[in-house]
């Protein structure tokens, strides 16, 4: 098993790379690892952007291609096809536009999900969907329902739409043979209300198969109370929950509000603290996969090994379909074609989407890249150690 997968095998992880691509990466990681130039990025982008300034095509052979399949599903199609036919890792396209906040935004995004839909649905190299709750509906809204704040008439016609339109496209994904729908993580504020939106399509839709995944982030430290509730959910309601495992992505914006407003931050006190909620919330998932499916969201080494080791020890196939890895694009290479030539299920999310909408979720990449503790090193590490591979190759030559 363990000489199977092998992480730093840099030959697998960047075989459909080429050189210039490699530099290219090395590159771009290399000014991630600069703070401070990523804090600038976001004023500096949006200047440009405000002012005309041509700065499109840089911005989309540069970070935007890193990080980005295209600006439409059919320039994602080049990066799918080639993510499956070189290293058998699957893909989820996931539109990463934020910031809508009207109706007219919101259901163009639904019209954009549900021709993913119907782009996926004979794709077995696109196995899910996913999207973020915030881009059929606005914030505030999920806001007032979780925290049962009494809203107008127009908020609770508001609130009705956003209920339609996450209808829709689940239901539109349970119409297909086997394509599967994953909810994204928000703020812990809009959890009450999304996890009930989350918990009426899995009633309506896992009946026969597992179609709708919930987002738990494990960061939070009560969010190991909420997988135990899940697994007697689907108990009771005789159907199969999906979720998907993540550390998180709000700790600041959690703690800030939560010290602002004066109650306990919901996020856990230390890494070591959620690691080990992590590890908890998988152990439980994985004694409960009779109920419970896996898709275990993370670019850390040590969670994806020990997983993989507590398959193994459970005599649970690498191809069961009830357990999955995912990762994003442009990052963490090593984990994905690794594991995917180990015969494992292994997804990248493939964002895509205008250049100039997609920058919030580009700049947010920026900023988890340059934080203390981040993947830039890492990939910096591997990158370079390719580099070295294909040159002494050469010379062999």
């Amino acid at each position: 098993m363990s000489d199977i997968l092998n992480f730093n095998n840099t030959e697998t992880a960047f075989a459909t790379k080429s050189n210039m691509e490699l530099k290219k990466a090395k590159f771009l990681f290399g000014m991630l690892e600069y703070g401070q130039l990523t804090k600038l990025a976001k004023p500096m982008l949006n200047f440009a952007f405000q002012a005309r300034l041509p700065i499109k095509g840089i911005l989309k052979k540069t970070i935007f291609s890193q990080f980005c399949g295209g600006e439409s599903l059919q320039e994602c199609k080049t990066q799918i096809d080639q993510l499956y036919q070189n290293g058998e890792v699957m893909s989820i396209l996931d539109y990463s536009v934020e910031g809508a906040e009207n109706d007219k935004n919101f259901d163009a995004t639904l019209d954009t999900l549900l021709k993913i839909c119907k782009f996926s649905e004979f794709q077995k190299q696109i196995p899910f969907l996913v999207f973020k709750p915030t881009g059929l509906g606005r914030l505030e809204i999920f806001r007032k329902v979780s925290e049962n704040v009494p809203m107008n008439l127009s908020e609770s016609e508001e609130w009705a739409r956003i209920k339609k339109r996450f209808e829709a496209i689940c239901r539109a994904v349970a119409e297909t043979d086997n394509l599967k729908i994953m909810v994204d993580a928000e703020e812990s504020w809009s959890h009450n209300a999304v996890d009930g939106l989350t918990e009426d399509m899995m009633l309506k839709y896992n009946k026969e198969r597992t179609v709708v995944f919930a987002t738990v982030q494990l960061y939070l430290s009560k969010k190991y109370d909420y997988l135990k509730h899940l697994k007697d959910f689907g108990e009771k309601s005789g159907i199969r929950v999906g979720v998907k495992l993540v550390r998180g992505a709000y700790m600041e914006k959690e703690r800030d509000r939560a010290l602002a407003r004066g109650y306990d931050s919901p996020v856990c006190p230390d890494k070591s603290t959620t690691d080990k909620n992590f590890d908890n919330g998988v152990d439980f998932v994985l004694e409960n996969l009779d109920v419970l499916d896996l898709f275990l969201g993370t670019h850390n080494e040590i969670s994806c090994r020990e997983l993989v080791k507590k398959l193994y020890n459970q005599g649970i196939s690498v191809t069961d379909s009830r357990v999955w890895f995912g990762q994003l694009f442009g990052m963490s290479d090593n984990i994905s074609f690794n594991m995917a030539k180990a015969g494992y299920n292994v997804v990248k999310y493939v964002p895509f989407g205008p250049i100039k909408d997609v920058m919030p979720y580009l700049i947010r990449r920026a900023e988890e890249n340059s934080s203390v503790g981040s993947q830039s090193s890492r990939e910096m590490e591997l990158l370079k150690k390719e580099l070295q591979r294909r040159k002494e190759m050469a010379k062999l030559r």
